[in-house]
């Protein structure tokens, strides 16, 4: 088990230092800004969506690993897929960080498994959290600041 941990830590590590799809998105018609106040994490997502597909999708910030890292993957898993999908996966992601059992129908999450471990560290959860929480909101074409408090 040891050796999955260092691989898990080792990609969350790579992600937080070299973000995939990091910078802003020019051709945007989503966005949203998320902040953790109890890290300091900020946020801004910004999405392209055509029809009812996330076409294209960036970030940009300052945040924890955790929190730069899960915008990385997400950025990278949410490519092309329909709104309902992204809203599946959402709460995959979700019940993965609280600890939660996957229900019957839950989404292959790839590569954000390695999120899995942070379920024993709570304060951790809005780290991982906040990205996707700003990319809802962005969706919804919510134009609040997204809070993890």
């Amino acid at each position: 088990m040891t050796d999955l941990q260092d691989l898990y830590q080792e990609l969350i590590l790579d992600h937080g230092r070299r973000p995939r799809n990091f910078g802003r998105l020019e051709n945007a018609n989503r966005t949203a800004e998320g902040y953790n106040p109890l890290c300091g994490d900020k946020i801004r997502v910004y999405v392209k969506v055509g029809g009812d597909v996330v076409e294209d999708i960036k970030f940009e910030g300052a945040g924890c690993a955790i929190s730069t890292a899960s915008a990385s993957i997400m950025t990278d898993a949410l490519k092309g897929k329909t709104r309902a999908e992204s809203e599946q996966l959402f709460r995959a992601f979700h019940d993965l960080v609280t600890g939660q059992q996957p229900g019957p129908d839950t989404p292959e999450l790839g590569k954000l498994e390695v999120f899995s471990g942070v379920s024993e560290f709570p304060t951790r959860v809005k780290c991982a959290t906040l990205s996707w929480h700003t990319l809802r909101a962005a969706l919804n074409k919510n134009g609040e600041v997204v809070s993890t408090e």
